[in-house]
């Protein structure tokens, strides 16, 4: 038995926390889409998804980062789902408890994959579920993102654009998270050997992340954050549970970061320390604006995993 998923049947709600380009994200989102509700400055993650599907009054709910401008033609989506067809990677959930994630292009390096994309989540799923500092101490696969304890329907469709580079910090957090992030092995910090068979997808995004941004404004400091992250967490004894706190990525970016001035020599130098001590097959210094952009222009984003096969876009 079928049924029609329309995109305006259900809240969307506008997820924010510091970003200093919120607000004129959410103006911009309320252009588009005026009845927007909005959560701002939840401390934690999971707490502020539990907020959002607290004000949700609709089964489920749809969200937009603060740093999100989303394509308008998305309100115009629709998508037949069957609600009773057990999903087929996974014979224990239902496509109802499902988290539909759409892609995102990111301005500072072109990737379009699920982070920062928009994502429709299950309401009650969200409100039962335990990760990042609500996580069960014993379940380290939810310490640091949502997707290893949610089943997610990776969609390969793009409606919105991440614009994670108003200001240096900000493009540097963003590096900084998908540096510790995609060193990760379903939420683990995996041993050199083990990172090194990583999937490819997931390797070639973290060294486009290493490598590529100076186009863009503040992208060089996008690049010196995936660096920084990644030589954290596989090179040091660096507690990276710690990327999913906010508040000591802020501190961070001022005690060790913020003062820097000559940034091409530390990128340059973390290129070295990722060279020499992991193997990485990157360049001591990133790419320049011209290449940098040349590379955008000509890469194409890899399909996500063909999971939508319960899902027809109309």
């Amino acid at each position: 038995m079928s049924n029609k998923f329309r995109v305006l049947d259900y809240d969307i709600i506008y997820l924010s926390y510091d970003e200093p380009n919120a607000d004129k994200n959410y103006a911009d989102l309320c252009s588009k889409i005026p009845w927007a509700k909005r959560v701002h400055g939840v401390e934690g993650s999971d707490a502020a998804h539990k907020a959002c599907a607290r004000l949700s009054e609709t089964d489920r709910f749809i969200t937009i980062d603060g740093d999100n401008i989303i394509n308008k033609a998305f309100l115009a989506k629709e998508f037949d789902l069957d609600d009773h067809e057990d999903v087929s990677w996974n014979k224990e959930v239902k496509l109802d408890d499902c988290v539909i994630s759409w892609t995102a292009r990111n301005t500072i390096n072109g990737l379009m994959y699920g982070n920062g994309g928009i994502k429709c989540w299950p309401k009650t799923k969200v409100l039962n579920m335990r990760t990042h500092e609500n996580a069960d101490p014993g379940n380290p696969h939810a310490q640091v993102d949502f997707c290893w304890d949610m089943e997610y329907i990776q969609m390969n469709t793009c409606y919105s654009e991440i614009m994670n580079n108003a200001t240096p910090q900000q493009a540097w957090r963003a590096g900084f998270r998908e540096g510790v992030k995609m060193a990760l092995d379903r939420g683990i910090k995996p041993s050199v050997d083990q990172f090194k068979r990583n999937h490819w997808k997931n390797l070639h995004r973290l060294y486009i992340w290493l490598m590529v941004g100076a186009d863009v404004e503040n992208g060089d400091w996008a690049i010196l954050g995936a660096r920084a992250g990644l030589y954290m967490t596989m090179c040091t004894d660096w507690d990276y549970v710690q990327v999913r706190d906010f508040n000591y990525l802020n501190d961070l970016w001022k005690t060790s970061f913020a003062a820097i001035e000559d940034i091409e020599y530390e990128i340059g130098t973390y290129g070295i320390k990722l060279i020499n001590e992991l193997g990485l097959p990157i360049a001591e210094s990133a790419l320049g604006a011209q290449q940098s952009k040349f590379f955008k222009t000509v890469y194409q984003n890899p399909a996500r995993i063909a999971k939508q096969q319960f899902i027809k876009e109309t």
